[in-house]
């Protein structure tokens, strides 16, 4: 068994998913990575292929597709996302644990390819705390909020595909929960005896 561990990270828009992952992984970059994902939109003005996603094809990406290349992958308007099986593999072989940031869908469809996946949804302290933080953004108008407000409850009506819930209503504290979960992860017994083979190996059989 593999000493590190696949965790799926999910939220409702608002959440504060991102800057929480964020923060894990400038104080967790020796342990932690978050993975690549490919996508087939067009690349902007000073993004890295390799650094965001992986840019392909449409044709590239299809073939992937049929190739069972992906753990998981959608369209979102015109373009497609998706999680290559081969880049998580690479990462975990590497000892890190691999954070892969995607909705209830994709991490429902990583769930059933990788049943060993650890599933982490953030949640807002309350609904009424969540729409105001999509209001002070201050970037969309009375529509939007309310087109946002409802993908949010859709989204947070699957909190319970999750193993672990972190409520992010202090940003530090939600930040020490999720750096818990992902320590604790790797302290199960049986990845204890992985990453400790001799001294497992020196310890007696059981004695009554």
């Amino acid at each position: 068994m593999s000493t590190a561990c696949l965790f799926t990270v999910s939220a409702p828009s608002g959440a504060g998913k991102t800057s929480l992952v964020k923060a894990l992984l400038e104080q967790r970059a020796d342990a932690v990575a978050v993975c690549v994902s490919h996508s087939t939109r067009a690349i902007r003005p000073g993004e890295v292929d390799g650094d965001a996603y992986h840019f392909v094809g449409l044709e590239r990406f299809n073939q992937m597709v049929e190739d069972g290349e992906f753990l998981e992958y959608a369209q979102v308007f015109d373009n497609f996302y998706g999680t290559a099986r081969s880049s998580v593999e690479t990462l975990l072989a590497s000892g890190k644990h691999v954070i892969l940031e995607i909705d209830w869908q994709g991490a429902r469809q990583v769930k059933a390819k990788m049943p060993e996946t650890v599933g982490i949804f953030i949640l807002p302290p309350s609904r009424a705390e969540l729409e105001q933080r999509l209001r002070a953004r201050g970037t969309d108008d009375e529509t939007i909020i309310a087109r946002r407000m409802g993908d949010a409850d859709r989204e947070m009506s699957h909190y319970h595909d999750a193993e672990y819930l972190v409520i992010n209503d202090r940003f530090e504290q939600a930040l020490f929960d999720l750096d818990a979960i992902i320590h604790t992860q790797g302290l199960t017994l049986a990845r204890q005896k992985s990453k400790n083979r001799a001294l497992m190996a020196s310890i007696p059989a059981e004695i009554e």
